[in-house]
């Protein structure tokens, strides 16, 4: 026995095979390139028109008339115009406004009020929210009752002093821009508040506000500021987030202003925790922008803290708050960052269906298990379909990259390439993965290339307009978030959202877009999903080559679930025979009525198995399929105990009619499905446990060609040859060999591509892969179906110079094909196999009998009849029609001689035409012993 190729040398194989195959495929692939190449120009082009949009002159930084002295007369004044607000973003401003300092205030509406879920009692009822009456409230705790309340108490004054706005406490519930060029606060319809501990009747006024060269007139409330305390910290805690947002009405909204926990201070050490309402942060323009509100919450309890210390004088004075300077800018609208997450998601996507298709393919069309059944093993094919599905990938998103890059567009040329390259490395192995995984639960092609499809849109869709809310909502729990990302679309899509809006931000402050350090970052899903995804890769992958082996049958026969367990197990050989015994089923037992000749093969069997001989390549030893009864039907019994050995050098032909159990018994045999009981040993292995040794040295003919469409004839014989073990010039030669042998090397047919091969050639062509690589046991499946008379008889002198060093078993249902190239046949009925042995003996054996044809006028059948019933009593009328009548006779009853003799006699009576006497043919002895087969006796 040869040995079997090595594992890099299956790896090579099916990798030139691969790239061949993907050559083939140059159109579609570059079809596959051009969707993000085509959708990257689309954003440009949107990209181009709307920056068109934006410079003109309404959106760009202009001049006004403006009287600055009052004395009727205006200047032009060139720059920011704070009667056109949205001027701001563009004109440059050398010297920001000063603005006065403002807490972020709740709305009167919002304001905390006593409820149901809320334990606290000293809160105002809710009537105080119809009009607007409702207090402001601070909360309040530490470890010293007496002096946090004492601190609290100096917080909002009795009276305020509008002269200077330092010591006011201002407010409002206006929401922060990306900027604070414009305080909004001064800017919005909302009014701005004061908080006083006591508001007296006459509590509005207008105020004047200097603002640069400019004063803001703004109508300013009194608002009433109470301090509440609270035993402990967690009850500040559960009244700020517990009560904020408690279900889905606005009225269930309830806001506290700020809390303060004094943890140790005292007289003469302070030391504060300060909460506030992070919601109001805007993180769109990338840093807590909100947060400009906090300082004043801040100085707010540090000037209680110095009064109560130094007297009600002592105050730190927080002036102003103003923004840094900045240049004249352009108003851009970074489109393929806003719409990036979306579109992108579909053009990464769009690899998975592409995998999964070409995976089901290999599955639907047999092509894995053909390439299995001639010597390649799981872990070359796993190996290398694998780095071939990411190596296209790769490609894929690199020329999407360079290309996005190339084009200007932000999404790709702000965020770092290293992180991008690692996020789309570990999220198409994923990919990949997946498809292995998925690829498993389907056989047909065109329904996992819908459901792949709709798996691509489904995905873009839910991540753009559901799952993109849940990561704009800070509040929305991040546990639901991480178990959202399990979902592989979504992790792809939270990693391309993070990187968009780092992209968005970067473009519009001037500042860089995603870089490593920024992966600590709690506003960014990043690191989570990098995280999932690794490991999410690496449990698919398993998970997949697990069901791959063990629940789908795509490889053949199914793993035991501890398969991986087996490998410490002793390889089973032919010293590990048991003698046969009968199957019992329930109270039942079937016993075969064996004929001699089958009852002699299975003692041949029983001695070569005892004498371990060695010239028998196969050895089936009372192999039984049984199918399980399914619906109410019974069991099926496909093959009852077969015994048979087939030597080298010897062609053995199974014949019998359909349903007779020849092709359970060939998938037996070829690994496709295991027997139920009994075994079969193919050159000393088993093929319950050395399958993968015994393909090594076996070819395949199937039923059905199983080809590449796309592959030509002579790159078909060079990868199984190269599976086979050939290499250099000794390929070459067996290709060429193989390829004249079946008459597919003229006229360019060999560099044809088999998609365009008649059947009759694709037939050829599945036979000469059968015998490339000199396997020393070859089974064929009816080869010559479909050949022209020609293309047979050289199909059939092939087999035959083929059979001279190898065993064949061939199925077929041509008398005249078995005849001609089998050494021994059996005849197979009901998954018996009734009788055995050389054509010659099974006529010799079945048939007992003469066919006497002979034909004259229509006046002359008596005499004909006569005429046969005086050579045989016995004579047996099986055809008649316009004189030309049939008659059979037992051979033991008459001689030959005696029928030329009775033929001349009757010539001198009356006219013969024609006359024949034929001995039995095969197709007689296959109909006869069809026929007479009984199925197993059964005793009770």
């Amino acid at each position: 026995m040869s040995d079997s190729s090595s594992f890099w040398t299956q790896a090579n194989a099916l990798f030139r095979k691969n790239l061949t195959f993907q050559k083939r495929n140059f159109k579609t692939n570059l079809r596959v390139i051009l969707i993000p190449i085509v959708l990257c120009l689309l954003l440009v082009l949107l990209q181009s028109v709307i920056n068109k949009e934006l410079d003109k002159p309404s959106n760009k930084c202009g001049c006004e008339c403006i009287d600055q002295n009052g004395d009727g007369q205006c200047e032009q004044v060139c720059g920011i115009q704070y009667s056109d607000l949205s001027q701001v973003a563009t004109c440059p401003i050398p010297s920001p406004p000063e603005w006065p300092p403002v807490l972020q205030m709740p709305d009167p509406k919002f304001r905390a009020v006593r409820t149901d879920f809320m334990e606290f009692d000293d809160l105002p009822s809710e009537s105080c929210r119809r009009d607007g009456s409702c207090p402001v409230s601070v909360l309040v705790t530490g470890r010293n009752q007496s002096f946090g309340e004492s601190v609290a108490g100096n917080m909002f004054p009795n009276s305020s002093d509008f002269s200077s706005f330092n010591g006011v406490v201002l407010g409002s519930a206006s929401r922060t821009e990306n900027f604070n060029f414009l305080e909004p606060a001064f800017f919005s319809s909302l009014p701005i508040y004061y908080a006083q501990s006591q508001c007296g009747s006459n509590s509005t006024f207008s105020i004047s506000v200097p603002v640069a060269s400019m004063v803001l007139d703004k109508e300013i409330r009194c608002v009433r500021g109470q301090n509440l305390w609270r035993n402990s910290e967690s009850d500040i805690n559960n009244e700020l987030y517990a009560g904020y947002k408690k279900g889905n009405s606005e009225e269930k909204i309830n806001e506290i202003l700020a809390g303060y926990d004094f943890l140790n201070s005292n007289i003469n050490n302070y030391n504060v925790t300060v909460w506030y309402n992070s919601t109001f942060k805007n993180d769109t323009g990338g840093g807590p922008l909100g947060m400009i509100r906090v300082p004043r919450s801040i100085n707010l309890v540090s000037n209680a803290f110095l009064q109560l210390v130094g007297g009600r004088s002592t105050q730190m004075l927080f002036d102003f708050v103003k923004e840094m300077p900045k240049p004249e800018t352009e108003i851009r609208l970074d489109f393929s960052s806003l719409l990036g997450p979306l579109f992108f998601t579909w053009v990464i996507l769009q690899l998975f269906p592409i995998v999964l298709t070409a995976l089901v393919y290999e599955k639907q069309q047999n092509l894995r298990i053909m390439m299995k059944m001639h010597g390649l093993g799981d872990g070359p094919y796993w190996m290398i379909s694998y780095v071939y599905f990411l190596a296209i990938s790769l490609v894929y998103m690199f020329c999407f990259v360079v290309f996005g890059s190339a084009v200007g567009l932000k999404f790709f040329t702000l965020n770092d390439y290293s992180i991008q390259f690692v996020f789309y490395f570990i999220y198409v192995n994923l990919q990949i993965a997946l498809a292995f995984l998925v690829a498993a639960f389907f056989s047909n092609v065109k329904t996992a290339t819908v459901v792949g499809y709709i798996t691509v849109f489904a995905t873009g869709l839910l991540g753009g307009f559901l799952f993109q809310f849940f990561l704009n909502d800070k509040s929305f729990p991040r546990v639901w978030i991480i178990l959202m990302e399990l979902y592989p679309g979504f992790s792809l899509y939270a990693g391309l959202y993070d990187f968009s809006q780092y992209a968005f931000t970067g473009n519009y402050m001037g500042t860089d877009g995603m870089r490593w350090r920024d992966l600590s970052d709690s506003n960014n899903e990043m690191r989570h999903v990098l995280i999932i995804m690794v490991v999410e890769w690496l449990m698919v992958f398993f998970i997949a080559y697990y069901i791959d082996q063990v629940v789908t049958s795509g490889t053949g026969v199914r793993k035991s679930p501890f398969f991986f367990l087996e490998k410490f197990k002793k390889k089973s050989t032919m010293s590990s025979f048991r003698k046969p015994s009968l199957q019992r089923q329930g109270s039942k037992v079937y016993v075969q009525l064996e004929k001699p000749d089958v009852a002699q093969e299975r003692e041949r069997v029983e001695q070569s198995l005892v004498e371990q001989d060695t010239n028998h390549s196969i050895v089936c030893d009372n192999l039984k399929k049984v199918y399980p009864g399914r619906d109410g039907n019974p069991e099926k019994f496909a093959v009852r105990g077969l015994s048979l050995a087939v030597s080298h050098g010897e062609c053995f032909g199974m014949l019998g009619p359909n349903g007779a159990g020849k092709t359970s018994f060939i998938n037996m045999m070829i690994g496709l499905i295991k027997p139920s009981s009994g075994t079969a040993y193919v050159q000393g292995l088993d093929i319950g446990s050395n399958m993968d040794q015994i393909y090594a040295n076996m070819g395949v003919c199937p039923q059905h060609d199983l080809l590449w469409e796309t592959l030509t004839g002579r790159e078909h014989l060079l990868f199984y040859g190269r599976l086979k073990n050939l290499k250099g010039s000794a390929l070459t030669q067996a290709v060429e060999e193989s390829l004249k042998s079946v008459n597919l090397f003229n006229g360019g047919v060999a560099d044809k591509q088999a998609g365009k091969y008649s059947g009759g050639m694709k037939r050829r062509l599945s036979v000469a892969i059968s015998l490339i690589g000199d396997p020393k046991v070859v089974y064929m499946d009816e080869p010559s179906t479909g050949l022209d008379p020609a293309s047979r008889n050289n199909l059939w002198n092939v087999v035959k110079r083929a059979k001279q060093n190898r065993a064949i078993i061939l199925t077929t249902h041509s008398m005249e094909e078995a005849e001609h190239l089998c050494d021994r046949l059996g005849i197979f009925v009901d998954g018996n196999l009734q009788c055995v042995g050389n054509p010659k003996e099974l006529k010799g054996r079945y048939g007992g009998s003469y066919v006497f044809t002979m034909t004259t006028s229509s006046n002359h059948e008596a005499d004909v009849e006569n005429l046969a019933k005086g050579l045989s009593p016995n004579a047996n009328k099986i055809y008649q029609i316009s004189g030309t009548q049939k008659f059979e006779m037992p051979k033991q009853a008459i001689k030959i001689a005696d029928v030329f003799r009775a033929v001349e006699n009757g010539k001198s009576r009356f006219t013969v035409q024609a006359w024949g006497l034929a001995d039995t043919t095969l197709e007689d002895v296959f109909i006869k012993v069809a026929r007479e087969a009984q199925p197993f006796d059964v005793l009770s």
